[in-house]
């Protein structure tokens, strides 16, 4: 079977242990049907990313998934190379490939990798290694061509960076003897040099606020809704990724995560990047929305520290909520606080709106209480950054502020 079209090759961290690609018809014709070094590619690519996702987390597997993937299918597709005997040029080529992929490998939304048809598994024909889609303020007139595919900075550089590591796991293992990606990196075309003052992706005061009242409205409308404006609250207040209300495979969030100590300060112990679990502070005008969600949930005051019960609950089934479901509790706020807002006060004052995501509230939150005046290094370590210089290079950009300040003065004559 020549291959052509590009076909998903790993599935989700959680099904990677048990997956087989015998039981995939598609998979099982590639790997039968054409050289033993795609097979054996392909479980170089199993063993590296089992090692990722049991040491990293899963959006860190997810990550180096598509990197990893798109790697290999352009090895057996288009370069008809083995990995192993790759150089530096070729990785350039495959620099190339990424900044201007076939229209045939682009899709325009996301898909699951596999599905099942029939009660049999299979391949997602909708599935496509890159994505173009349309900006969310912009989808209901915006037409998409993907001829006009780039991927962004961050993106080419986290290419590169898969790459690397993957590399260097299989130097570690004997299976390479170099690294063509390492030193193909700093000779890449595409890489653009960036000096620009960065924007923070965040609301305003009044979008924030108009965010807020709607969540309240909602919940009060319909206990339903008292997730959402939990999840809302806490995000922004409490400065979290969306990853860290989430269940994980080695962290469950609780409502025991919440404790207080001799002096009677609250705080919410988090699982966060990189394995690292810190206690960030909980601010007593959290508090009365903690105790309205735990009052919705047929729970009584404020939490104890024996309490095991999840933080936010499936209202369907058991355990916890993924790191999808609770965007979509997020999105359906800011979509009705949107359309308030542009019902309000015009289209152009609510646009941020329609663009925000969940991760703009941990960015408004951290924007406003610098702005409040709270010490940098107390909102540093409740934003679990490593150093100061992180949350000032973000948030504050303090030197670029002086500079913007005294360019006002500059005179015309």
């Amino acid at each position: 079977m020549l291959l052509k079209k590009p076909v998903p090759l790993y599935p989700p961290y959680l099904d990677l242990c048990d997956f087989d690609f015998k039981d995939y018809p598609e998979l099982k014709e590639i790997f039968s049907s054409n050289e033993s070094w795609w097979l054996e590619q392909f479980n170089w690519g199993k063993v590296f990313l089992n090692y990722i996702g049991r040491n990293k987390s899963t959006h860190t597997y997810d990550r180096f998934r598509n990197d990893v993937e798109r790697f290999l299918l352009w090895s057996f597709i288009e370069k008809k190379k083995p990995i192993d005997q790759l150089r530096k040029t070729d990785l350039l080529e495959f620099a190339d490939f990424c900044w201007h992929p076939p229209v045939s490998w682009i899709g325009t939304s996301n898909q699951e990798r596999f599905k099942i048809m029939n009660g049999y598994s299979c391949a997602n024909e909708f599935w496509f290694p890159y994505k173009i889609q349309a900006p969310k303020s912009q989808k209901t007139q915006f037409i998409i061509d993907k001829k006009k595919y780039r991927p962004s900075q961050q993106t080419l550089s986290s290419m590169f960076t898969a790459i690397i590591v993957f590399y260097n796991y299989l130097m570690a293992e004997d299976f390479c003897i170099g690294n063509p990606a390492q030193i193909a990196k700093k000779d890449c075309r595409h890489f653009i040099i960036d000096s620009q003052v960065k924007e923070i992706k965040r609301l305003t005061g009044s979008q924030w606020q108009y965010v807020l009242d709607t969540a309240v409205e909602m919940a009060d409308d319909n206990p339903v809704f008292e997730r959402n404006l939990f999840v809302i609250v806490a995000l922004k207040t409490l400065f979290l990724r969306i990853s860290e209300l989430s269940e994980r495979t080695n962290w469950s969030p609780t409502m025991g995560h919440f404790w207080q100590d001799d002096d009677e300060n609250w705080w919410l112990k988090i699982f966060g990047k990189s394995r690292k679990i810190r206690d960030i502070t909980v601010p007593i005008d959290f508090l009365p929305f903690l105790e309205r969600y735990r009052i919705s949930r047929g729970l009584i005051g404020l939490p104890s520290s024996n309490e095991n019960l999840v933080l936010v609950e499936k209202i369907r089934g058991q355990g916890g909520m993924t790191s999808r479901h609770l965007r979509r509790l997020v999105q359906s706020v800011l979509d009705q606080a949107h359309e308030n807002m542009r019902t309000s006060e015009g289209e152009n004052k609510a646009l941020k709106l329609k663009e925000a995501s969940a991760h703009w509230l941990r960015h408004t939150g951290a924007s406003m209480e610098i702005e409040r005046g709270r010490p940098l290094k107390d909102i540093s370590e409740d934003l679990g950054h490593a150093s100061m210089a992180t949350t000032d290079t973000v948030y504050v950009q303090s030197e670029n502020k002086k500079r913007a300040e005294s360019g006002k003065q500059r005179k015309v004559d």
